[in-house]
């Protein structure tokens, strides 16, 4: 497990590198604005991010990872109260995490104070790629603070997390790239798993759009939980991107930013 950063450092960048790359082949929408500017401002996040989380490793030594090792050297936690074979804990442990991710995305989308940083993520008006790592760094500290709350409560087995933690950035990506598959392996694909167009609706100006199709990983939950919603109103090629009062400042880092406290 001590290389369990390079190895979701290698997956991401690759991954992101294929996405990418595909998004140029085969894109699903045209995009509206200036592509240097929008992953200027969104890698810049991506690194604010990076730097927030190795200060809230300061205050809290143990991440994800971290948290789950000393959980199970202490026999914390209910995988580390019941006897289950390994692969089943690892399946359950993995579930209730991407749920647990469901839960913490609707509940942004509902609490005032949460929606005001969140609402920096979909304020990026064009969806590929970048979006993915386009999150407030108060956001991301919140975030990780109730993924190792959640890690020691289940005593979740550290596997688990890092598979976890690699299944939870290669989806986002995924989700939020701009690349067109086929209309009936997408409809296929979404019985399961959140696909592209799936996620896209959730980035619509549609109040009503945007609070819909929360899953990550796997769209069972807004199956299952009333927030699916299958295609925009407006199909995909005309739907406008971002919130109601979208103009080019989302497009800056510094307005974004600043964004939660006290604009719009």
């Amino acid at each position: 497990m001590s290389d369990d950063l390079l190895i979701r450092l290698l997956v991401f960048l690759g991954l992101f590198v294929l996405l990418a790359i595909a998004e140029r082949l085969l894109p699903r929408r045209k995009l509206r604005w200036s592509r240097p500017r929008r992953w200027l401002t969104n890698w810049g996040f991506s690194l604010l991010n990076t730097l927030t989380l190795r200060l809230v490793a300061v205050a809290l030594p143990l991440l994800a990872i971290g948290a789950a090792l000393d959980a199970q050297s202490r026999g914390w936690g209910l995988f580390n109260q019941i006897q289950l074979p390994d692969w089943l804990g690892l399946i359950l442990a993995v579930l209730v995490m991407d749920f647990a991710i469901w839960l913490q995305h609707l509940v942004t989308h509902k609490v005032p104070l949460l929606w005001r940083l969140h609402r920096v993520h979909h304020a990026d008006p064009d969806l590929d790629v970048t979006t993915a790592i386009r999150f407030h760094p108060v956001e991301i500290a919140l975030s990780m603070g109730l993924k190792v709350g959640l890690v020691y409560a289940l005593g979740a087995p550290p596997l688990a997390v890092l598979i976890f933690e690699i299944l939870l950035n290669a989806t986002a990506l995924f989700t939020h790239s701009n690349i067109r598959l086929p209309i009936a392996l997408d409809r296929i694909m979404r019985l399961a798993l959140v696909t592209p167009d799936m996620h896209r609706v959730h980035h619509s100006v549609h109040r009503d759009e945007h609070d819909s199709n929360y899953g990550f990983a796997l769209s069972i939950w807004d199956r299952t939980l009333g927030t699916y919603v299958a295609q925009p109103r407006e199909g995909h090629d005309k739907m406008t991107i971002g919130l109601a009062w979208q103009d080019k400042r989302p497009t800056r880092l510094g307005w974004s930013f600043l964004l939660p406290f006290g604009r719009k």
